[in-house]
């Protein structure tokens, strides 16, 4: 079983041409490819598909092998693979995702792609919708309690979950002591990913992530938009910001006219390789 090993920012997946090429549980498959010590290594698996509402569809699985509505920076990748291998030459591409169809804009240097910007669509502000469990319709600076500490978490949902923690220095935070516990956190019962931002100023923020079902990561697209979306409604940001992560950067803009985002970023193949057995 043939794979592409990938990353965008650090955030890395092995990709799977879904159309044919798969079998098994492809649950339990993102589970053996991800481990770091006895597969691939990866923050999950992707899968291509066909796609009978878009020119092509993104199944993703994180690295527990729960399956994931979006990943940000994966589906840049899956524009690079389906370019790069032949599959299209369209430069402007559909994607259909478990977070509704996606639309992508191909950078091409030199005859592949160097970086693809992602209309990532509306945020969801509605706590019943992202979901997170408040007695307000909008969770902007709300308190919550983790671990014996008190942080302000603002929760949005770029088709995945996300709470955004600003603090002081992301550098100082012990993400594998806190991370697990507002992933599992009572109020998110779906769970979430967490961001931690520091903003350094109105057009720059630096920002470490818990993802719900991969731990720690060098970078998470949609967490990104979300983390500038937080920042705005909470007066910390411009609406087109940079932000910094621990893989890299990415470029962020809310168009509040439009209610949407986009993020522009790196789409790398790192290897190619193939699965026995």
């Amino acid at each position: 079983m043939k794979f592409v090993k990938m990353q965008g920012c650090g955030n890395d997946y092995v990709y799977f041409d879904g159309r044919g090429d798969v079998k098994g549980n492809r649950g339990e498959i993102a589970k053996a490819v991800s481990n770091r010590h006895f597969g691939v290594g990866s923050d999950g698996a992707i899968f291509i598909n066909n796609s009978q509402k878009a020119d092509f569809e993104m199944e993703m699985y994180n690295a527990d092998g729960s399956r994931a509505e979006m990943c940000g920076n994966g589906i840049r990748c899956v524009g690079k693979y389906v370019y790069d291998n032949g599959w299209t030459e369209k430069t402007k591409l559909s994607i259909e995702t478990l977070a509704g169809i996606k639309y992508l804009d191909l950078k091409i240097e030199g005859g592949e792609v160097k970086k693809v910007q992602v209309d990532m669509g509306k945020p969801e502000l509605h706590a019943d919708k992202i979901p997170v469990i408040s007695k307000n319709q909008q969770v902007i600076g709300e308190e919550i309690e983790v671990e014996g500490v008190s942080y302000k978490m603002t929760c949005i949902s770029m088709g995945n979950p996300h709470a955004v923690i600003f603090v002081d220095n992301v550098a100082e935070l012990d993400l594998e002591k806190i991370g697990p516990s507002f992933e599992r956190h009572i109020c998110f019962p779906k769970r979430t990913n967490t961001e931690f931002a520091q903003v350094i100023n109105p057009s720059l923020i630096e920002m470490r992530v818990w993802e719900r079902g991969s731990g720690e990561t060098l970078a998470c697209g949609t967490g990104a938009c979300a983390t500038v979306v937080a920042a705005c409604l909470n007066k910390l940001s411009l609406p087109k910001a940079k932000v910094r992560l621990l893989g890299g950067e990415l470029d962020i803009e809310w168009d509040e006219k439009k209610n949407k985002v986009y993020m522009t970023g790196p789409a790398t193949t790192v290897f190619f390789g193939e699965m026995k057995g």
